[in-house]
């Protein structure tokens, strides 16, 4: 992997500018740096009574007036106060377990939106990875950024052909096998191959420094508040350490390059229609990553325009994905929010042309030479490539009415939607301890045993010690999961969604602190789950999940695998499995044919 020219200067001279800058110019830096946050954030702590201003209310989620208006004040503060601590307010969005549900919907709507750093820097850095003129590296360059957020801003180019990679160029989707049917045939679209147009992410000059000053600075804080009464169970130093890796691995480009190239990995044998941006890492730093360019449209705008016929494709296929991630893979993308998810189109080749080439390929084997031509009728559709549908739909993005009218069109075509997932500079891999924890939980719903799963989260979390009132706690859990007990043997519809919000404000509410990555997951599974119901109201997470949890239990089924699995997963898996297995049994007396064969009920494979 080349390297960015870096390195530092060991010599005398070397060591004592380092020394100034480290030692002298840094705490100036830092101390300025801490002037300009008092400036900013001293209001927000004249106005903190405003938290006890009104009486608290349902529809505020408890909270009162006065607190909603202070959430709203901090958050644009923390706006002000630049890219850590938007990005601090993004992080503290998923912790529901430690803030309030209104103040961390506050802080999720916060956008990185960046000033954008000067052209020079991003040729400075681009020469120095290719060591050669700018003007020598690529065929095009659009000097205009496609994006600017808080820590790197995006470019779109075309590299020149003699530094693309041909490994680069490999379809995608390949699988291990090849296929005995063509994509047509089995409804699945064809593997898609990058191309040289790529995306070109630069860090902002300096921006490392600041984020490190702004560290230091939230560090001397959190250690001051926790030493006020009650404040203890936060674990606000650890929370800031937290942060603080989080920040570092995403001002290092390589790391997302090689998330990007994990997740191809992960799903390149799986027919969902899910594809990531390939990197080229061999061009790629810690300040530069270039990968593949997807033209696509974001999922904003399905869920503002609406996804016409596609609504309930794009919500299936998002949550089937997750849901790989999470049970197969145990390596899930931290950062899904609609912008992050986008959009494009593919479709199959014509059936009558896809046939003559099967039997052309089979004639071929067999004879050992090539048939004569065969004339058949042209009945596909006019010529239109993926980049005209997205762009004539971007152009529609104001008008919601064409643009579900452009997607039927589309629909009639025989394209289909293909999701692209971008932006995986955060993932989130649980350990054996959280992967516990989590199987528990789900293992309390197929047991609808709530009480014990309270008594083992209150166990198991950070700061048992700290908790209050465990029996209660154990109560409220004991609740939830019966309400769901309930709703299961009425053919009730399950909203997970619901579920997990009640375990977080209980476990907010009685200071049971929970893993960050256990709650990043929970937070994930809310946000694709809403997601996908403003797309398809009638989608289930437990129907999605159990083809999953077939396969699942497929590989559990080796010898092989069953010994690397600790007893109790297998346990928890096997329970959940027979209880979604049981539960769909039920609702299949009420089903027609056709979510027999959609939901793969009348063949579970075992």
């Amino acid at each position: 992997m080349i390297m960015s020219p870096s390195e530092s200067d060991r010599s005398l001279l070397g060591r004592i500018m380092s020394f100034i800058r480290e030692r002298l110019i840094e705490p100036v830096l830092t101390a300025k740096r801490f002037v300009y946050l008092c400036c900013v954030f001293v209001p927000v702590l004249l106005v903190a009574p405003m938290l006890l201003i009104g009486q608290p209310e349902d529809k505020l989620g408890g909270d009162r007036w006065g607190a909603v208006w202070w959430y709203g004040f901090l958050t644009s503060q923390m706006q002000r106060a630049g890219p850590t601590f938007i990005k601090l307010a993004q992080w503290a969005a998923s912790r529901a377990d430690l803030f309030p549900a209104i103040l961390c919907e506050r802080m999720g709507a916060l956008h990185s939106r960046g000033k954008a750093h000067y052209l020079s820097h991003t040729k400075r850095v681009i020469e120095d990875v290719f060591q050669r003129p700018f003007d020598d590296v690529f065929e095009e360059f659009n000097e205009t950024p496609i994006g600017t957020g808080a820590i790197a801003q995006v470019y779109r180019a075309t590299l020149k052909q003699d530094l693309v990679p041909p490994s680069h160029l490999a379809p995608k989707r390949q699988g291990r096998r090849k296929a005995v049917l063509a994509p047509v045939l089995v409804n699945q679209p064809p593997p898609s191959v990058p191309t040289a147009s790529v995306a070109i992410k630069v860090l902002h000059p300096h921006v490392g420094k600041m984020i490190n000053r702004d560290l230091s600075i939230m560090s001397f804080f959190a250690n001051v508040i926790t030493l006020l009464p009650g404040m203890q169970w936060l674990s606000l130093p650890e929370e800031v350490a937290v942060f603080g890796q989080m920040m570092h691995e995403q001002l290092d480009l390589r790391i997302e390059a090689d998330n990007l190239a994990t997740f191809e990995r992960n799903f390149e044998a799986r027919k969902l229609p899910v594809t990531f941006p390939r990197p080229l890492k061999v061009w790629s730093t810690k300040d530069l990553l270039i990968e593949e360019f997807q033209n696509a449209l974001p999922l904003e705008l399905f869920l503002k325009n609406g996804g016409g016929p596609y609504n309930d494709t794009v919500a299936e296929v998002g949550l089937d994905a997750f849901l790989n991630m999470l049970l197969l893979d145990n390596f899930v993308h931290s950062d899904l929010h609609p912008g992050n998810i986008m959009i494009k189109f593919t479709r199959p080749p014509a059936p009558s042309l896809q046939i003559e080439q099967s039997w052309t390929s089979i004639l071929e084997r067999i004879t050992g030479t090539a048939p004569g031509v065969v004339d058949l009728p042209n009945s596909a559709p006019p010529v239109t490539t993926p980049d005209d549908i997205v762009d004539h739909l971007r152009s529609l993005e104001h008008e919601p009415e064409q643009w579900r009218a452009a997607l039927q069109k589309v629909k009639e075509q025989g394209w289909l939607p293909e999701i692209v997932f971008v932006d995986a500079g955060l993932v989130t891999t649980l350990n054996t301890v959280n992967r516990k924890n989590f199987i528990d939980l789900f293992r309390a719903v197929a047991e609808f045993d709530g009480y014990r799963a309270g008594i083992l989260m209150v166990e198991r979390c950070r700061t048992p010690e700290l908790a209050v009132d465990v029996e209660t706690f154990a109560l409220r859990m004991q609740h939830i999961v019966l309400n769901v007990k309930r709703k299961t043997f009425s053919l009730g519809q399950i909203k997970i969604s619901d579920i997990l919000t009640a375990v977080l404000r209980a476990v907010r509410m009685h200071h049971v602190k929970m893993e960050g990555d256990f709650v990043n997951t929970v937070i994930s599974i809310l946000l694709l789950e809403g997601i996908g119901r403003q797309l398809d109201p009638d989608l289930d997470l437990f129907k999605s999940a159990l083809p999953i949890l077939r396969q699942l239990g497929r590989q559990m089924s080796t010898q092989e695998t069953m010994t690397q699995l600790p007893s109790a997963d297998v346990g928890a898996f096997l329970k959940v499995w027979v209880w979604m297995e049981a539960r769909e049994l039920v609702t299949t007396a009420f089903a027609d044919a056709d979510d027999l064969v959609k939901y793969d009920w009348l063949t579970p494979a075992i």
